[in-house]
Formats: C-alpha cells, structure tokens, sequence
C-alpha cells in the first residue's frame, strides 16, 4: 500500500506499562518502510523521541475516510534537511481495515458546545461517530435543519496517557427527531481534521471495548 506524503498518522505505544500515544506525519514511503516526522505526544504536545526497536501500533485514514491500522517497529532516525524516524511499515494483507467512519457509532453520553450566530449552547450526545453524532435537546434552540453549527466535543479517554481530548469541528444539522418523549438532534460533521477524526474513532472503539466488557460480566 502507497500511503500519501502529508497522511497524519497516531502511534499507540503497546507497552501496558505506559500506553502513551503520538501524532506525526508521513515525509517518504520506501517499500516496507515509512520515514516520519518527529511525533508529537497527544497529551503534553511536546516533541517525543522513540527509542529504536520499541513497538507502536499505527492507525491512519486514508483518502477514501477509511482508517487503518498495523503494528510498526521503529528502525532508527535519519538526519537530512528534516529530522525523520524511520518505520517498519508490513504487507498489505497485515494492515487492518478498521472499518469506514459513518458506521463506527456508539451510544454514549459525550459533552458538547454548540456556537450558533455567536450564542452558545451546552448538550449532551445520544451516540457519537468519526461521521457525526447525535444531541439530546434539552433547551429552546435558534439552529434548524440544514444549518451549519460550530462544535466543541469533549472526549474522556479512560488511558490517562490519553487524558481529555478536545475536538473542534463544524458540523450540518441534518434533522429532529421525536423519540420518547425526547427530541434528537443529528448532526453531520464537516471540516474535520485526520487527527480529530482519528481521535474520535479511537475513542468510539474504547468505548464499544468497555460496552462489551459490562455485557459479558453479566
């Protein structure tokens, strides 16, 4: 596979000791390995130097907002023009397609700010998705379908390498929903960056990972 010069990529460390995770980007591809910019640790936002031989595991999105993700090692660095850390990068048939975005929705309660002709709103979210999510309307409100809104999401990692990430995206009122007595709001996002796209769907799989994990305890 051919990754695209400028793909954000998200390294997860493997180690349990400390799940620490980084965002980079791809600056050249040869054969089986991938040349990186120095990663940026999600948490602290500070440059991070990864020792030679450790183990991530990679997820990236693809130009069709398909996400993938494969087990990488790291190979050494290069000194040229720009710094860059070397990666093992496997087969095609050993990278995984996680699945595409609009399908990876989970029902969870995330807080979300909502900017609309300059007023702002405080919701919560029935489910979330890397292709949108949906609000429970809780207030009067100004938006109506069809109406472009500006979101703050607020994602609770439960890996404290990963702390509270914030997402800022704009999104489309696509309708309202009755539904027991409550009404529903989905939203579609537009403008959303690899990493934040990337974020949220990391974040809907630790959340489908707890979901499955209370079912079977019972």
């Amino acid at each position: 596979m051919e990754l695209k010069l400028g793909t954000n990529i998200i390294l997860e460390s493997i180690s349990s000791e400390n799940r620490e995770s980084f965002r980079c980007k791809i600056v050249e591809q040869k054969n089986n390995t991938i040349y990186i910019d120095y990663p940026v640790n999600t948490k602290t936002n500070k440059t991070a130097f990864l020792i030679e031989g450790s183990q991530y595991r990679a997820s990236f999105v693809d130009e069709s907002k398909v996400a993938h993700a494969f087990k990488t090692q790291v190979l050494g660095r290069v000194m040229s023009n720009i710094p860059m850390i070397m990666l093992s990068f496997p087969t095609d048939d050993e990278i995984i397609k996680i699945q595409r975005r609009e399908f990876v929705r989970v029902l969870t309660p995330v807080d979300v700010a909502i900017e609309y002709n300059h007023q702002y709103f405080q919701f919560i979210t029935e489910d979330i998705s890397a292709g949108g999510l949906a609000i429970i309307i809780n207030q009067p409100v100004p938006f109506k379908e069809n109406d472009e809104v500006e979101l703050t999401i607020v994602l609770p990692f439960t890996n404290l390498s990963d702390g509270v990430q914030y997402v800022h995206t704009s999104a489309k009122v696509v309708r309202f929903i009755e539904k027991d007595n409550t009404v529903i709001a989905p939203l579609q996002f537009s403008n959303t960056d690899d990493i934040d796209r990337q974020n949220i769907i990391r974040f809907c799989f630790e959340r489908q990972l707890q979901i499955r994990k209370k079912e079977t305890a019972f």
